[in-house]
């Protein structure tokens, strides 16, 4: 489904979304459910079936969900802790223009069924209009302007972030885009499979077309016109795991030599309507993709462009017209791509829109209500002592050297960590939401927010400010502030419990903490030095030592069968397997180092080198559908659930120790084959 474009520099994320209540605890398990536990299974022969087989028997698939995990049940109570929030506004009559205004309006905007299914396609009819209304192909890179600060990205993606060679300074940045399935396998394969996809693809194009008053057999040509564009833009698109190499995705060019290099297009045009002036550089990330773009607005007919971009608009606009295009895309988007039975509902897709729209106006609620001060505090001192067991970690690895340790060390001394929430909160007082029509909210949010992401451009970068709102549970690594980020909603049980002992916080929170740190030194994050810019700072032999270490992990994960038919992409998850893996190492150091001078006692049974890793594997318990997992395969750079724990766990030598792993598990690895990174 096309999203409304959200801007966000090179943060590299834990997982998606999502947050929870801790369970009622009868007595003191450490902080361990009992009841997500299968001790039927063999720690050996299938670790997370172990760990987390109990949870998963008790939180079977429904309708309404692809996957479903500890993340996505967190989701959910977090949701209904915001719905809470938002509802209470929503009940009132506030000071128009003020922030209580804006929340509660949008969603009862966002819930008014009647209204939405009244309206029909109404809302994006003049704009249907505008695009109709096109006579050249000189107007073309003018509209995907226009669309693009409505939020609706077309032909490529385009915006402001910090230039990453000197990342002290915001520049405008371009990147291939324009595939509405997001991955170019969906566009190229021939397998059966693939196949299916496509002309289901195609069936759902010119639905959307018929939907928004289109002829049928206008409709049946508008989708063959799209997919071609599709296509041919697909097969000039690097792929997931190509997309990776942050060298070649910089590609500096002075204003005027860009014109030169990517001639054909009218820039000036395109950038004033967008609303940008006196543009010094740009960085083309896949040149490849736009030079493809220009060529496919040289060549083709201006009505195939002109249908490319009606269903642009038309698809982005789904979520927010009648219930009939919300069906025509979740029985594509969801049913067919990820094998959902039932959509979700109305309320929870409107928390969703205004989380988005208002993320931090919402977040500062969120804040006072559920955050507690004594989380932060506590928090910190987990950072500091992650940051030195992973001080230490550096210090001994044989394979590096003194000089890239030194630089290693001061990338780590110079990490920016923020905690909870920013200090300094967004102001949304030009944003205007009123009572026309869902979709026109829409627009104005996503124009706000272009207009706020655009008006960095040649400014210096704001280190201070948060990629993701407070209310979400997830946490990030962005190399170029090299700063880690843990908002306040990530810190709940089951990542973090106030009552537990360090065995469970620091295999939980701890390795999640670990997590992002790691990120700064893994296959992408390793290449930016402390200040955050695209740098060779590692001796040739000790980046040569990295890349043979890392490979043994390519190798492991490459061989890992998701599905029958369907092996793990090593290259393309590296980065996340890395992180995981120094996140358990580095983690379970500083759980040593907390506990050395007052050791833990076996609680429920388990020691606490064991609780430790039952925590971390806590964090992995889902189901998920075949067809969720083959999108996820293809397009998230995290490994699957389940190979988190039985992925990652065999390379660490202290879960051998910690449950008797031996030589006769199927799990075991040799040491010799374990992955040593860090």
């Amino acid at each position: 489904m096309k999203k409304m474009k959200m801007y966000a520099s090179a943060a590299l994320s834990l997982v998606a979304m999502v947050a929870c209540n801790s369970p009622e605890k009868k007595t003191d398990t450490g902080g361990i459910d009992l009841a997500s536990l299968d001790t039927t299974a063999l720690p050996g022969t299938d670790f997370y079936q172990y760990a987390c087989g109990g949870w998963i028997a008790q939180h079977p698939l429904t309708a309404e969900f692809s996957r479903y995990g500890t993340f996505d049940k967190l989701r959910e109570d977090n949701d209904v802790k915001v719905q809470s929030l938002i509802e209470e506004l929503a009940k009132g009559k506030h000071e128009a223009g003020s922030v209580a205004q804006k929340i509660g309006d949008l969603y009862n905007i966002a819930m008014d069924s009647v209204k939405l299914n009244s309206d029909g396609a109404a809302p994006i009819q003049t704009q249907l209009q505008e695009i109709a209304a096109l006579t050249n192909k000189e107007d073309i890179i003018g509209y995907v302007a226009t669309m693009a600060r409505n939020g609706i990205s077309t032909y490529f993606n385009a915006f402001v972030s910090a230039d990453a060679m000197n990342s002290t300074m915001n520049i405008f940045q371009m990147e291939q885009g324009g595939i509405n399935l997001g991955e170019r396998d969906y566009y190229l394969n021939t397998d059966s499979l693939s196949l299916d996809i496509r002309t289901k693809y195609e069936t759902y194009i010119g639905k959307l077309f018929t939907l928004a008053g289109f002829d049928a057999a206008v409709a049946a040509q508008k989708a063959k016109d799209v997919l071609e564009i599709e296509t041919a833009i697909a097969k000039e698109s690097k792929s997931s795991a190509e997309l990776r190499d942050p060298m070649a995705n910089y590609n500096k060019y002075i204003y005027k030599g860009f014109q030169e290099v990517f001639a054909g297009l009218q820039w000036d045009k395109y950038l004033s309507t967008l609303g940008i002036k006196d543009v010094e550089v740009i960085n083309v990330q896949q040149p490849r993709a736009i030079q493809e773009v220009i060529r496919l607005i040289k060549t083709l007919p201006i009505e195939k462009h002109k249908a490319y971009l009606e269903y642009n608009l038309i698809d982005a606009a789904t979520a927010y017209l009648s219930d009939d295009f919300v069906a025509a895309s979740f029985d594509f988007y969801g049913k067919t791509l990820s094998g959902k039975e039932a959509n979700r509902p109305r309320w929870k897709r409107s928390v969703s829109t205004v989380n988005q729209a208002l993320g931090e106006a919402v977040g500062k609620l969120y804040v006072e209500k559920h955050f507690p001060a004594a989380a932060k505090e506590r928090m910190v001192k987990l950072v500091d002592n992650l940051s030195v067991a992973l001080g230490e970690r550096i210090q001994a690895q044989e394979w590096m050297s003194t000089e890239t340790k030194a630089k290693a060390m001061e990338k780590l001394a110079t990490f920016h960590v923020k905690i909870g929430y920013p200090e300094k909160w967004k102001d949304y007082s030009t944003l205007e939401i009123k009572n026309d029509s869902y979709w026109a909210n829409i627009c104005r949010a996503a124009q706000w927010e272009t207009a706020d992401n655009l008006s960095r451009v040649g400014k210096p970068v704001d280190k201070d400010e948060w990629l993701m709102t407070p209310q979400t549970v997830n946490a990030y690594y962005n190399p170029a502030t090299n700063e880690i980020c843990f908002p306040a909603a990530i810190l709940q049980y089951p990542f973090f419990d106030m009552e537990a002992d360090d065995a469970f916080n620091y295999g939980a929170i701890g390795v999640v903490i670990g997590h992002e740190m790691t990120h700064g030194f893994d296959d992408q994050g390793r290449q930016f030095d402390k200040d955050g810019n695209l740098k060779e700072w590692w001796t040739a032999e000790d980046a040569a030592g990295f890349n043979t270490r890392a490979q043994v992990m390519v190798d492991f994960f490459n061989n890992i069968n998701v599905l029958p038919d369907l092996k793990a992409n090593g290259k393309f998850t590296l980065g996340e397997n890395l992180a995981d893996h120094g996140g358990i190492k580095v983690s379970y150091l500083a759980f040593q180092n907390a506990t050395k001078n007052n050791p833990l006692p076996v609680k429920a049974g388990f020691t606490p080198e064991q609780r430790f890793f039952l925590a971390y594997a806590a964090l992995w318990a889902g189901s998920v559908r075949d067809e969720q997992i083959r999108v996820f395969t293809k397009t998230d750079p995290h490994s699957l659930g389940k190979w988190r724990v039985n992925g990652a766990l065999p390379h660490i030598d202290a879960w051998y120790e910690a449950f008797g792993i031996t030589e006769k598990d199927p799990l075991y690895i040799a040491p010799e084959k374990r992955a040593k990174v860090w």
